[in-house]
């Protein structure tokens, strides 16, 4: 396969050849991007808080299995969930204008 790739390939090389493209769209300026720390931490909170949808997808699937004491758990659970976003709310941590604060 190496030695057909080499004999049938292209033999010229063009200022074309070497430059980089995503999906024929020529690139242009400087692959680094400044992305601030507040970014970040609202995409974490995103990722966590979105796990725990699964959680309770999982729990609504098994509903009839778990009974109410899977009800019970979930309350708590949903509970818990909701003191978090007060707590990060409330520190700021959801604010993209200034920095979160460390809980005043």
């Amino acid at each position: 396969m190496l030695l057909l790739s080499h004999f049938l390939g292209q033999r010229g090389h063009t200022d074309a050849t070497n430059e980089p493209f995503e999906s024929g769209i020529v690139s242009f300026g400087s692959a680094r991007y400044h992305v601030t720390i507040p970014y970040y931490l609202v995409a974490i909170l995103f990722v966590i808080f979105d796990l725990e949808a699964v959680f309770l997808f999982a729990w609504a699937i098994s509903f009839r299995e778990v009974g109410w004491a899977g009800f019970v758990e979930v309350i708590i659970f949903i509970g818990v969930l909701i003191a978090a976003l007060i707590y990060i709310w409330r520190i700021g941590a959801l604010d993209w204008k200034r920095p979160p604060t460390s809980g005043d």
